[in-house]
C-alpha cells in the first residue's frame, strides 16, 4: 500500500477572498529583482494574500528578519482564526496549470511522508533529492518553519511515468470531481484550475503509485534487480522540504513514537508532476567562467581529461564559446551520466587550484555573449533527456548542482493551498 504520498487536510481560501491577490509565485524566485516583489505588493494591498504568510528569500537578509518571521507567523493564526482559510479534510487535489507558453501542466496535491525522503546523496529512500543539498541554506527556512502554525508548499515531485498512468487519466474524469477554484494568477503566471478527487479517484491514485515503484516495474525501466526502488525525485523545493525534514526531526525528539504516525509535521504538502507531463520542459543550465585565460583553462581540461578528442564524437560533448573562437571537446567513456557532471568535475578542481569563478547561465545566447567578454569562457551543455533524470539519480546519488531547471520563474508554483503543521 502506498503511504508515502497520501491524502491531507487541505486548507483554502473562503469564496469571498480574490483568488488572483491570494495566490503569489514561490519564494525562492526574484531572489535578484526586488522591484518584482514590490509590484505583488502593490497589487495585493491590503487583501487576504499568501504574500502575508511567506518570506520571499530576496528578504532572508534583510534587517528586522525576525521580526517579519514573528508577523508571519501572527498572520497565519489570525486567518486561521478569522474563518479567511476553510478546510476540506482527507483530500486530494487534482490542479492544471496552464503555463505562461500556454501549455497545461497537470499534477495532484497531497502530502508527502518526510520519514519516506533523504536528501543524502546515495540514499536508497522513495523520496530523494535530484541535486546535492546545499546545508547552509537550509537554517534560514528552518526558521520560518520551525514556530509557523501553517505551510503552504511549492515543493514538486516528480514521478517517473512515461505511460501516463497515475495523473493522466484524471483530465478525462473532471466532472466527477469537486470543482475547488478557477482564477488567473498574477504577475504573468497564467492560469490556475483546481478539483477534489472521489474516494474511487484516490484510491486508484494510490494503486497507481504504488505500482510505479514495484521491482518488477523498477527492473523494467532502469535495467537494476535489487536496488531500493525510488518513487519521487525532488524536482522543485528541495531546500524547502530538506527545512521540512529538520523540523521534524527536531519535533520526533519530543514525542514517544506511537505518536509520529499522527503528529502533523511529520508531514509535507507538496505537489506530484509526471516528469513526463509534455508541458513540463527540462532546460540546460550552461556554465561561463570569468577571470579565466580561457585558453589555459582548455588545455588544463585536455589534461584532466588525458583522452579527449577534438571536436564532437562519442562520449560527452563539452562545447565552449569564448572571445577569440568556439569549439568542443568530447570525453569518450566517460564515468559520469550526464555531460555536465564530467564538466563540473573539472570546474570544482580547476577552480580550487586557480583564480577565477562560475556563474550558471539560463539560454543558450546568453550564455554565448557572456563567454564572449574578455576573460571568460562559456561552456554550452545539452539539455537533460527526461529519461535519464531517475536513471542518474538512482546510478550516481544526486545530479551536479544546476544540471536543469523546469520552466522560468513565471511558471514556478504559487502558493494557494496551506495545511496545518501544528496541534494547536
Amino acid at each position: 500500500m502506498n503511504t508515502v504520498f497520501t491524502p491531507a487536510d487541505i486548507l483554502l481560501p473562503g469564496p469571498e477572498i480574490d483568488m488572483t491577490k491570494w495566490a503569489v509565485v514561490a519564494c525562492d524566485q526574484f531572489t535578484s529583482q526586488p522591484e518584482y516583489w514590490k509590484a505583488v505588493e502593490a497589487h495585493v494591498g491590503n487583501a487576504p494574500s499568501a504574500l502575508r504568510l511567506i518570506l520571499p528569500e530576496a528578504e532572508l537578509g534583510a534587517e528586522g528578519v525576525e521580526a517579519r518571521i514573528a508577523g508571519i507567523n501572527a498572520a497565519m493564526r489570525e486567518y486561521l482564526r478569522s474563518g479567511v482559510l476553510r478546510a476540506f479534510p482527507n483530500s486530494l487535489f487534482y490542479i492544471e496549470r496552464t503555463q505562461s507558453n500556454g501549455r497545461v501542466r497537470r499534477g495532484l496535491i497531497g502530502r508527502v511522508d518526510l520519514e519516506q525522503y533523504d536528501f543524502t546523496p546515495g540514499s536508497g529512500a522513495l523520496v530523494r533529492a535530484t541535486e546535492g543539498t546545499v546545508l547552509e541554506r537550509i537554517p534560514p527556512r528552518v526558521r520560518v518553519r520551525r514556530d509557523a502554525p501553517l505551510e503552504l508548499p511549492h515543493v514538486m515531485l516528480l514521478i517517473d511515468d512515461p505511460e501516463g498512468t497515475v495523473i493522466e487519466p484524471l483530465a478525462a474524469e473532471r466532472e466527477a470531481m469537486t470543482p475547488l477554484y478557477g482564477f488567473d494568477l498574477q504577475a504573468g503566471g497564467g492560469h490556475l484550475n483546481g478539483w477534489r478527487l472521489t474516494e474511487d479517484q484516490m484510491e486508484r491514485v494510490s494503486r497507481g503509485l504504488e505500482a510505479l515503484c514495484a521491482p518488477e516495474a523498477q527492473a523494467r525501466r532502469y535495467g537494476v534487480h535489487g536496488a531500493s526502488p525510488m518513487l519521487f525525485a525532488v524536482g522543485d523545493g528541495n531546500h524547502s522540504l530538506a527545512a521540512a525534514k529538520a523540523c521534524w526531526e527536531e519535533v520526533k525528539k519530543t514525542l514517544p513514537e506511537a505518536e509520529w504516525a499522527g503528529c502533523p509535521a511529520r508531514y509535507a504538502l507538496a505537489e506530484v508532476v509526471n516528469n513526463h507531463d509534455p508541458a513540463l520542459e527540462f532546460e540546460p543550465i550552461h556554465r561561463c567562467l570569468s577571470g579565466v585565460e580561457p585558453e589555459a583553462v582548455l588545455e588544463a581540461l585536455r589534461r584532466f581529461y588525458p583522452a579527449c578528442i577534438e571536436g564532437r564524437g562519442e562520449g560527452h560533448v563539452l562545447s565552449y564559446v569564448y572571445q577569440n573562437g568556439a569549439g568542443a571537446l568530447t570525453v569518450p567513456e566517460p564515468k559520469a551520466q550526464l555531460a555536465v557532471g564530467t564538466l563540473q568535475a573539472f570546474i570544482d578542481a580547476y577552480l580550487a587550484e586557480h583564480p577565477g569563478s562560475v556563474d550558471y547561465i539560463h539560454g543558450d545566447e546568453t550564455a554565448a555573449a557572456l563567454g564572449q567578454r574578455e576573460g571568460c569562457l562559456a561552456f554550452l551543455l545539452p539539455a537533460m533527456g527526461k529519461e535519464e533524470l531517475f536513471r542518474t539519480v538512482m546510478a550516481d546519488g544526486v545530479l551536479p548542482r544546476k544540471t536543469f531547471s523546469m520552466g522560468n520563474a513565471e511558471d514556478k508554483r504559487y502558493y494557494v493551498e496551506a495545511r496545518k503543521i501544528d496541534n494547536g
